[in-house]
């Protein structure tokens, strides 16, 4: 039996990837042998908007991927995270289009890659396969349909605690590695607002900052002065893809 065999027949030799850990058995098993680990740094591009997608990238433990727009003024807005509950390129699609936004790593760490050629093979060979991942591309939608309310009805204060809870519960850690540059990004905003917001942050005792991160000192605080944006898309992950979508609760079984 090879090693890929061996990661087929136990769940607990998959990559620390919630969404390839949902599969059956028998799915897993038809892309194994296409899997291929890989470590990809921080600001590392996968996709530019036109390129072909050929291949998904998974998130595996703490590594975060993000989609992004470009405006006409050139700043980059951020629409949403992607971690280990999930996986970007070739997924809502069929593959084979070209890539809409700009996709980044946004905090490195490993990933697998997989080819569309072979994912799409093993849809085509199994209902359920097809099935999990049309689930996860319903829950990526209600990320973006959420994302875009958020930017809309809330303040930059409550979306900036709403970011930066959703970078700890996909890394497990109280310190996320966020410049203010970068939380400006993610916030569609100028670096000038967003370090307003950590400096009140911080006033308050909410978080502290360090070369190049933010430690977060009060989670319990930091989710009051969040929207419900974060609870509301972790509700539909858990009526779609019930365990999917980290939390400490399902780590921990």
């Amino acid at each position: 039996m090879d090693m890929h065999q061996q990661v087929a027949n136990t769940g607990k030799e998959r990559p620390f990837n919630n969404l390839l850990r949902k599969m059956r058995l028998a799915d897993y098993a038809l892309i194994a042998s296409h899997l291929d680990p890989c470590t990809l740094p921080g600001g590392e591009l996968l996709y530019n908007p036109g390129d072909d997608v050929a291949v998904v990238h998974f998130p595996c433990g703490p590594s975060l991927a993000s989609y992004l727009i470009t405006n006409e003024d050139g700043r980059d807005v951020e629409t949403i995270l992607i971690g280990r509950e999930g996986a970007v390129g070739g997924i809502v699609s069929h593959g084979f289009l070209p890539a809409y936004s700009r996709i980044t790593v946004k905090f490195g760490g490993p990933f697998v890659r997989l080819r569309v050629a072979a994912l799409e093979a093993a849809k085509m060979q199994s209902p359920t396969l097809r099935n999990l991942f049309a689930r996860y591309a319903d829950c990526m939608v209600a990320q973006l349909f959420q994302s875009t309310a958020c930017n809309a009805i809330h303040t930059i204060e409550q979306r900036a605690a709403k970011w930066i809870l959703a970078a700890m519960e996909r890394t497990d850690s109280e310190r996320v590695a966020l410049t203010h540059e970068q939380l400006a990004t993610m916030l569609g905003v100028g670096r000038s607002y967003a370090s307003r917001v950590v400096q009140v942050f911080k006033a308050e005792g909410v978080l502290e900052t360090r070369r190049g991160a933010i430690l977060v000192r009060n989670r319990a605080a930091l989710q009051v002065r969040a929207c419900l944006c974060n609870e509301s898309v972790k509700g539909h992950f858990e009526e779609v893809l019930s365990g999917v979508y980290p939390t400490e609760e399902s780590e921990s079984a």
